[in-house]
């Protein structure tokens, strides 16, 4: 088996891309842009679940573009 193979469920539609990170105000991943709570329960959802979700996560990605200042931020203070 390739390890590839563990990440794609031919019954699931899935929106993960393989960065599983969660951001820590969001508590979104910042790879598919799920709550840690519709990862969990994906594959118990029914397809009209699912597609409830995917509809929302193109929204999602603005929440995750606000910056907070990084490097430069720290250096003014």
């Amino acid at each position: 088996m390739k390890h590839d193979d563990v990440w794609k469920r031919d019954e699931i539609e899935s929106p993960c891309i393989k960065v599983c990170v969660v951001h820590s105000e969001a508590r979104i991943c910042t790879g598919c842009l799920r709550s840690i709570d519709e990862i969990t329960r994906w594959s118990r959802m029914t397809p009209e679940e699912r597609r409830a979700v995917m509809d929302e996560l193109p929204a999602r990605g603005a929440q995750l573009r606000k910056r907070r200042g990084g490097r430069a931020a720290r250096l003014k203070r």
